[in-house]
């Protein structure tokens, strides 16, 4: 017990100090967890260090559950509906191509498959806090492009959740008898069916019925109270416990509490979220970071400059005009929280390398950095191409007057 209370002291009085210098840099207080974790971790031993990192570790998990519980509540079909067909044909053009970058980039690194896949999957997921704090810091929230952004936001939500069920199935498929397989994958059908049928009908109802005993003691109670259970229905399932907190919290945001909801849990997500990211901070050992820098740059580079374009691309596909598509597409140029989850689950099933964590964090602390420095190119780049295409078509246009001239005189 000593040493869980001197383990959260530590963290906390860290974490503190690092995100106020962070705020004061105007940068994403995630970003100064990740550095706090890094400092209280045990790969520093000049500094005073956690002692019981398997239990931090398991706090941090339970900050994986608020986190996706949180981002549950957040989401609804109505939010669906609004996105329409822009967003999801910008994000399946974008994902698409992420995936099949990642893979090749892991191949090309000589990395197994089952690696690459993960990969493909760490890359295809944009950050929305990272990206929203930008918005913030800039002062272009309210900016038409930043609404497609958020839009396609919205449904990378959906595709990650979608990444974390089926990518660990895709790469143990091998090790599964067709009956396991159908299984796992009647389990998961019987799961979506309770999530939709106990979303729209049953939970709502209740919550209607009982609407005068729910005070706000209660109301978080009841909530986290079936969050929990849904989690653990989860587990016995074989199906990811990031998986039953979404839904979960996705079933309340359709009650007329969620509002109230989201109040409430907000302070319990915020702590336990951010004992999830000084834990990934201090699975990074910085030896690793200077033995693997080139693939942190390779992986870095792909990012900022593929991502961006699967984008802009998806966007165009989707009927967007070339400024908007340019805009909002340079947004999505970094990786985040998604990211983390899906290699811890790699790490968790035994199928990653362990220096692969703290390159998918360096890799994450970078394009995040330059995430506001290239949202600011947006614009610039926009006037590039668009003067570059239109001076071609001109000359075109100059060169075959010319030649239709000399023809004729000729």
């Amino acid at each position: 017990m000593n040493a869980l209370l001197s383990d959260l002291a530590l963290i906390l009085m860290v974490a503190g100090v690092v995100t106020i210098l962070f705020k004061k840099l105007k940068q994403p207080v995630v970003l100064g967890y990740i550095v706090a974790g890094v400092f209280a971790g045990p790969h520093i031993s000049f500094l005073p260090t956690v002692v019981e990192v398997e239990s931090v570790d398991f706090w941090g998990k339970i900050g994986v559950i608020f986190l996706l519980f949180g981002l549950g509540l957040e989401f609804n079909f109505k939010k669906l509906k609004k996105v329409g067909g822009s967003g999801f044909i910008t994000v399946f053009t974008e994902v698409v191509m992420m995936f099949c970058m990642g893979f090749f980039v892991g191949r090309m690194l000589d990395w197994n498959w089952v690696t690459s896949m993960f990969l493909g999957g760490m890359l295809s997921i944009s950050s929305t806090s990272i990206i929203i704090k930008a918005f913030d810091d800039m002062g272009v929230k309210n900016k038409k492009f930043t609404q497609m952004v958020f839009g396609a936001l919205v449904v990378e939500d959906m595709v990650a959740i979608l990444i974390l069920v089926m990518l660990p199935a895709l790469v143990l498929s091998t090790s599964f008898n067709g009956v396991e397989l159908a299984d796992k994958i009647a389990h998961l059908a019987l799961f979506l069916l309770l999530w939709f049928t106990g979303g729209i009908y049953f939970i709502p109802s209740i919550f209607r019925k009982i609407k005068n005993f729910l005070t706000g003691e209660t109301l978080i109670v009841v909530s986290l109270g079936l969050c929990f259970m849904m989690v653990v229905i989860t587990i016995k399932a074989g199906i990811s416990e990031a998986l039953g907190a979404f839904v979960m919290g996705s079933i309340l945001s359709g009650t007329m509490h969620s509002e109230k909801i989201v109040k409430l849990t907000k302070p319990i997500k915020d702590f336990f979220g951010a004992i999830f990211f000084v834990s990934v901070g201090m699975m990074v050992d910085p030896s690793a970071i200077i033995n693997y820098w080139q693939q942190i740059l390779i992986i870095s580079a792909v990012i900022i400059t593929a991502k961006p374009l699967a984008a802009t691309l998806g966007l165009l596909f989707s009927g967007q005009t070339l400024k908007n598509a340019i805009l909002s597409g340079i947004c999505l140029c970094q990786i985040g929280e998604f990211s983390f989850i899906i290699v811890q689950m790699g790490l968790d099933h035994k199928v990653l390398p362990e220096h692969l964590y703290p390159v998918i964090v360096t890799v994450s602390i970078v394009t995040t950095f330059v995430t506001p420095y290239w949202i600011k190119l947006g614009e610039p780049l926009y006037n590039l191409i668009y003067n570059n295409w239109r001076n071609c078509i001109f000359s075109f246009f100059i060169t075959s007057n010319i030649s239709l001239v000399i023809s004729s005189t000729s």
